[in-house]
């Protein structure tokens, strides 16, 4: 059973999603009143959908001469050069130390169209979304897995490039009122202002915010996993620092947090509103897209499991986070991986080299190389 719990809200914060035809009526409300809106739980199993193709619009490599291939349930095409028929040389992917992904999901006769993340700048997304052919008008839903900078640095100009093609109403999927709290990078290699979402962007884009606390449907063919606990041997490190409070409109209300960060003004990042997406891939299980898991791969495996009572994972694809710790950590990771019998593992972003080598040797029929503009297509 998938439930989503939400206190009633100011029009700042909006509402937790729910089905299409629900979300649709909370849109409304939202956008003609500034009454504070309640969410209805959602039950029911979770969709399942006939396929998932998954898209790498930004992450850190690309290498345009990889070849694509076809696996018995899987397709992997790399996009190669931006070139074609009557087409010469011009752009080309932009790579950053950032993280964006489409999703394309169909069921029967529908498709949604889901982007998750926004990379590090808007150049890069921009770019990489126009060269790989994602319209913005094809969109169902947003979804920011965490207030980091290099998963939301592109959205703002993202936004105002593709003003006026987004649907009206457009939901953004965010983990809690966290998300947006200014933040300090304070680990290495260096120390300094990590920035803050543009809560303005987003109004001016006529999005509807949907604090996904708890596990809600996105674009009545996916759902989100709501906050990540922890409850594997996973342990999270803080790279950042979150200042509580509003300054001239930037960071976060205090009266919307955790009580016991609200008197607080800066404390380390402990990252409760990370939240993950899933798909319920019909006959193989599900499509878990991590993005950058602090709060754990397997925690967030765990969690996705438990919101849509699937036990059976077919891939994980996204930011493993493991590049900061030792190999035995590393390695710990990939055994318990294994344990969960995953048909797929595809890592991106923050996992790190030392990750790749070893489940290269540990599960190589497992492993997926990804770089940006690849995209993995996943059928029933």
């Amino acid at each position: 059973m998938l439930t989503c719990q939400c206190n009633a809200i100011h029009r700042r914060d909006v509402v937790c999603g729910g089905g299409a035809a629900l979300f649709s009526a909370l849109v409304a409300a939202l956008i003609g009143s500034t009454k504070p809106v309640r969410a209805e739980t959602i039950t029911g199993k979770v969709p399942e959908i006939d396929s998932v193709a998954v898209r790498v619009v930004v992450d850190s490599y690309q290498f345009a001469v990889a070849p694509s291939r076809k696996l018995p349930d899987v397709e992997i095409e790399h996009f190669g050069w931006g070139i074609g028929a009557g087409k010469p040389p011009g752009k080309t992917l932009i790579s950053e130390f950032g993280l964006s992904m489409h999703v394309e999901t169909r069921r029967g006769t529908e498709t949604r169209n889901v982007l998750m993340d926004f990379g590090f700048t808007p150049d890069a997304l921009v770019n990489n979304a126009n060269l790989v052919g994602i319209d913005p008008a094809e969109f169902n839903a947003l979804v920011l897995s965490h207030g980091h900078y290099d998963h939301f640095g592109g959205l703002a100009g993202f936004l105002k490039q593709n003003s006026g093609k987004l649907k009206a109403g457009l939901p953004i999927y965010i983990g809690g009122e966290e998300a947006f709290c200014s933040r300090e990078w304070t680990a290495p290699p260096v120390r300094g202002d990590f920035g803050a979402l543009d809560r303005k962007a987003l109004e001016a884009a006529n999005l509807a915010v949907a604090y996904a606390d708890g596990p809600a449907l996105v674009a009545d063919h996916g759902f989100t996993t709501g906050h990540i606990g922890q409850t594997s041997f996973e342990k999270l490190l803080s790279p950042s620092a979150m200042k509580i409070g509003v300054d001239h409109g930037i960071g976060c209300y205090a009266d919307q947090l955790p009580e016991d960060e609200r008197t607080k003004a800066v404390i380390p990042d402990q990252f409760r509103h990370e939240i993950a997406i899933a798909f319920n891939l019909i006959g193989r299980g599900l499509i878990v897209l991590t993005s950058c898991s602090h709060r754990g791969v397997i925690n967030a495996i765990k969690q996705a499991q438990a919101a849509s009572a699937v036990n059976k994972v077919h891939a994980v694809i996204g930011g493993f986070h493991l590049a900061p710790y030792k190999e035995v950590y590393v390695r710990d990771t990939i055994a318990a991986l294994k344990g969960m019998d995953i048909d797929y593992v595809i890592p991106l972003h923050c996992t790190g080299e030392p990750f790749y080598e070893i489940a290269k040797a540990e599960i190589p029929n497992k492993l997926l190389r990804s770089y940006t503009g690849t995209r993995f297509i996943f059928a029933a």
